[in-house]
């Protein structure tokens, strides 16, 4: 049976040494009295909720999966409904929400911490409130002051949870090709008809209402993405109170039967003339859900930190005390009839990597998440805009890098199992099957290296980046005068300067055929993914090094693993420049007919 620790020591490293995330956060009004106590004490009780109510439904809700019945409805696992009403009368749901709407008005940092360690508990649960976050951000940003009165106080305390309804059977990437369509009504409202597919937490018995947020075209819209509208569609229409009323044309069709995820809901929802309201402008729609799309990005991001988390815990505590063989070097645990198998290099190898990896993306994903608390709430216009761009810059990193790493990392913490990791008892094999869509929902990795190469880097002549840079090279000036902080600092050094080469090489290529942009947008990615990481890196060793006379292992074992990481995966970087600059040829010279 697989178990799960929430890795508070390491989170608050992070949060506490890395970024001093109380004298951050106090820069900012709304947390202007925010300290290091609480911040812990939330995320230590947000801990015990994750390991204690959630995680012991993962593997059941996983056999048991969802049940759709013949009038459309849906039934979670055993126990989902349980824990999601435990889940509400804590007041998590709130927990970054504006007060204004009954949230607690925490910083985004901590609610990012703390989805971390939701999914580390269990994915699929985490699935029904995590969207709603997405769609009140939606709302929040682009709804009518009535439209924010009547669904966001329900979206922030749980009531009632949310749904992003975008994908068709023929539109799934270019959802210029959407057909589901919006017709005027004399009261104001629209009549929504289509049918939308593989919607997360489409139909559910856990909440009182499911605001679905739809993308529909009008009558006289323009063909593609510029005819797109957005629109509120409950699955109940509010009534006089604002409280879930009538049934509106809402339907579930299906659930699909998936890979992993068993136990959320992903579901063909039909909608049959059923009343919807618009947000924001007519034929903009993507305008805003695009908010609630970057929004789900970096949750999927997370997603794979908290399952690379537990299936690196896992799969550690199996080396430890799994015996095979004897170490290279003789024997290490003679009074026993083998070694344990951390002993052997490779299993150190995959142990290290998933270490490695976890650890860098927990640091990046909680630096993103200062930068979003300071692109919102920063009193200065030029740092919320330098954020912004910052945010908008690291969104497909995020999303693409950290989710292929998280992939990686769950299928070696299998490996480190061998045949035991194989079945279903251990849990390492669901970890496996739960990170596989992390690298294809809400915009495959392909698509995110597209989004990060040319819009985020070519389309502003690398502003975005440069601004990035800039944060790199204030922390290489820092440490210039530091000799032990060589061995990180000269790769980093190193790699920057590759990246801006590269930049310009592939924009060249990109001016005389766009085709090069395509062919170097993953590797592109990925090198930009190991300039983050070595950049957070750096900055852990840092830290490591000022505390290593405290005697504290902790800290000893973070300088090795910022070690390993530059020795044995930093050097990808270099393959993948290769990669990039190999150009499209190879790529694009065979015919069709030749595959």
């Amino acid at each position: 049976m697989p178990h799960y620790t929430p890795p508070l020591r390491d989170m608050q490293f992070v949060l506490h040494e890395l970024l001093d995330a109380e004298n951050a956060l106090r820069k900012l009004a709304p947390h202007a009295d925010i300290d290091r106590a609480t911040i812990d004490a939330v995320l230590e009780e947000g801990g015990k909720f994750c390991a204690e109510v959630i995680f012991p439904l993962n593997q059941s809700g996983d056999r048991e999966g969802c049940t759709h019945h013949a009038d459309g409805s849906v039934s979670t696992p055993k126990g989902f409904k349980q824990a999601y009403d435990a889940f509400v009368a804590a007041g998590w749901p709130a927990l970054g929400a504006d007060p204004a709407y009954g949230g607690q008005g925490l910083p985004h940092l901590v609610h990012s911490a703390f989805m971390e360690m939701m999914n580390s508990a269990n994915q699929a649960w985490s699935m029904y409130p995590g969207l709603s976050h997405g769609a009140y951000n939606a709302l929040q940003a682009f709804g009518t002051e009535e439209q924010k009165n009547v669904y966001l106080p329900k979206l922030v305390s749980g009531e009632w949870t949310g749904t992003m309804c975008l994908t068709e059977a023929q539109a799934g990437t270019d959802l210029g090709l959407v057909r589901t369509r919006a017709q005027p009504q004399a009261d104001g409202s629209h009549a929504i008809t289509g049918t939308k597919i593989f919607i997360s937490a489409g139909e559910h018995d856990l909440s009182k209402n499911i605001v679905h947020l739809v993308l529909a075209r009008l009558p006289d819209a323009p063909a593609g993405t510029k005819g797109i509208s957005l629109f509120i569609v409950p699955k109940f229409l509010p009534d006089a109170n604002g409280d879930a009323g009538a049934r509106n044309g809402v339907a579930c069709g299906s659930i699909e039967h998936k890979m992993g995820i068993h136990a959320n809901a992903t579901c063909v929802i039909n909608f049959d003339g059923a009343t919807g309201w618009m947000v924001g402008q007519s034929n903009r729609g993507l305008n805003a859900m695009f908010v609630m799309m970057n929004s789900a990005r970096l949750g999927v991001g997370m997603q794979s930190v908290g399952l690379a988390e537990v299936a690196y815990q896992n799969s550690l505590a199996y080396a430890k005390q799994r015996l095979q063989s004897r170490a290279l070097t003789g024997a290490k645990s003679p009074e026993q009839p083998a070694d344990p198998i951390i002993c052997h290099p490779d299993v150190r190898r995959m142990l290290l990597t998933q270490k490695a990896y976890v650890e860098a993306a927990r640091a990046f994903t909680y630096w993103a998440g200062l930068a979003i608390d300071r692109e919102h709430k920063h009193p200065s216009e030029k740092v919320r805009a330098d954020n912004a761009d910052l945010v908008a810059l690291l969104t497909p990193v995020i999303k693409g890098f950290i989710t292929d790493n998280g992939y990686e990392c769950t299928t070696l913490a299998m490996q480190v199992l061998g045949g035991h990791g194989y079945i279903a008892e251990s849990g390492l094999e669901q970890y496996v099957r739960d990170a596989r869509i992390n690298m294809i929902y809400e915009g495959t990795n392909t698509v995110q290296a597209l989004d990060l190469l040319g819009r985020k880097v070519l389309a502003d002549g690398g502003a975005k980046l440069m601004k990035f840079g800039k944060v790199v090279q204030e922390l290489l000036e820092e440490h210039a005068d530091n000799p032990a902080m060589k061995e990180f600092t000269d790769p980093l050094a190193a790699l920057g300067m590759q990246v801006q080469k590269l930049t310009m090489e592939i924009g060249r290529k990109a001016m005389a055929n766009p085709d090069e942009a395509g062919a170097a947008a993953v590797p592109f990615l990925r090198v930009i993914g190991h300039l983050v990481f070595s950049f957070s890196w750096c900055h852990a060793a840092a830290a490591a090094l000022r505390k290593l006379d405290s005697g504290d292992p902790f800290y000893r074992a973070k300088l090795m693993t910022a070690r390993f990481y530059f020795a044995k995966l930093y050097p990808e970087s270099h393959a993948m420049i290769d990669q990039a600059r190999s150009g499209a040829t190879a790529l694009m010279e065979m015919e069709q007919e030749l595959f």
